[in-house]
C-alpha cells in the first residue's frame, strides 16, 4: 500500500521552526491499526488523518505515536493549512473562508484567512470552556516540577492551578518568574501520574509578565501521551486564554502565546477569547510551512 504524507511545522511560517505534525489526505481504506502504526512512523507528537466529507467539512482523527486522542490543536492547524495550500479547499482572494471538522469532541469551525489569494493563517474554534476545578494534589504537582508553592502565581499573587478544558483537560499552572520557567526541572514519570489520578492530558506551565500584557510565555508537557515536551500547543492555549480572561488578568480579546523557546522552535500561537453574555467564543490558531511530502509504503 502506498499512503501521501505531509510533514508540516505549525504555529510558525519558517522551517525547523514551530511544532511538527504529520497529515495525511487520502486514507485509502487505512484501518485504525494501520492509521496508529503510520503515527508511529512518523513520531511526531500527532499525525491528522482527514476523510473529506465535502468541500466544507472533513472529519479528523489524530494520533500521538501511542494512542489516539481526541483533539489536537496543531495538528488541526497542520490539516487545514495543507488542505488550502493545496488548493484542496477552494480558495478565496482575499479575506476568510470556514469550514467545519468533525472530532470525537464535536464539530469545530475552522477559519482559513487568505491575502492576495495566499493562505495567511488558520484559526480554529475551540470547545465550550470547562472549569473542571483546581488541583487537589498540590505537594504532588510541585514534586513533578521541582517547585516550591512560592513558585506558583501571578505577580505576587499565589494562584491556584486549575484544570481547564476547551476540548482537551489540561492544568494550567502560573509560574511567577519566567527564569524558572524556563529551567523547569521535571520528572516525568511523576507528571505522568499526576495526569493520570487528575484525568488530564498534560500540564500547561505559563508565565505572564504582567497583567494585560500583549503576550504569554508557555511550556507544556504531556508526557501520559508520549509527549515529554510540546513546542506549540492550540488545545492547551485556548485553556490558557479563557482562564487568563475569566479571572481578569487580560482585558483584550487576543494574547500571543509564546512555546517552544526551551525546545529552540519557537512558536507563536494566537489566542481568542470573545465574551456573550456569560458564553466565551475561544479561539486559537497560526501559520503554518510544508517541510516534507512523500509517501509510506507497506
Amino acid at each position: 500500500m502506498e499512503i501521501k504524507v505531509y510533514q508540516v511545522d505549525t504555529f510558525t511560517s519558517k522551517p525547523f521552526k514551530g511544532n511538527p505534525a504529520g497529515v495525511v489526505l487520502d486514507l485509502n481504506g487505512l484501518s485504525e491499526k494501520d492509521m496508529q502504526n503510520i503515527a508511529r512512523e512518523m513520531n511526531l507528537s500527532e499525525t491528522a488523518f482527514i476523510i473529506p466529507i465535502d468541500e466544507n467539512n472533513y472529519k479528523v482523527r489524530f494520533f500521538t505515536p501511542v494512542s489516539e486522542v481526541d483533539l489536537c490543536g496543531h495538528a488541526t492547524i497542520a490539516s487545514f493549512y495543507t488542505l488550502a495550500f493545496k488548493n484542496i479547499i477552494p480558495p478565496v482572494y482575499e479575506g476568510i473562508k470556514k469550514v467545519y471538522q468533525e472530532t470525537r469532541v464535536g464539530k469545530l469551525g475552522v477559519e482559513i484567512s487568505y491575502k492576495g489569494g495566499e493562505v495567511e493563517k488558520i484559526m480554529m474554534d475551540q470547545s465550550k470552556p470547562e472549569d473542571l476545578g483546581v488541583i487537589a494534589e498540590i505537594d504532588l504537582l510541585l514534586s513533578c516540577l521541582n517547585i516550591q508553592k512560592e513558585d506558583i502565581g501571578i505577580g505576587e499573587k499565589f494562584i491556584n492551578p486549575r484544570i481547564i478544558s476547551t476540548g482537551l483537560p489540561d492544568i494550567q499552572l502560573p509560574i511567577k518568574n519566567k527564569k524558572l520557567l524556563d529551567n523547569l526541572i521535571v520528572d516525568y514519570k511523576r507528571l505522568a501520574n499526576l495526569s493520570k489520578k487528575t484525568n488530564t492530558i498534560g500540564l500547561h506551565a505559563f508565565h505572564l509578565p504582567e497583567k494585560n500584557s500583549d503576550k504569554v510565555y508557555v511550556r507544556n508537557f504531556a508526557p501520559l501521551v508520549g509527549i515529554n515536551e510540546e513546542s506549540a500547543t492550540g488545545t492547551a492555549n485556548g485553556g490558557l486564554v479563557y482562564f487568563l480572561k475569566e479571572e481578569g488578568y487580560i482585558n483584550k480579546r487576543q494574547i500571543v502565546a509564546i512555546q517552544g523557546e526551551s525546545l529552540k522552535r519557537p512558536s507563536q500561537i494566537y489566542c481568542i477569547a470573545d465574551k456573550d453574555n456569560r458564553d466565551y467564543n475561544i479561539k486559537v490558531g497560526g501559520q503554518g510551512r510544508i517541510v516534507l511530502e512523500g509517501f509510506i509504503y507497506f
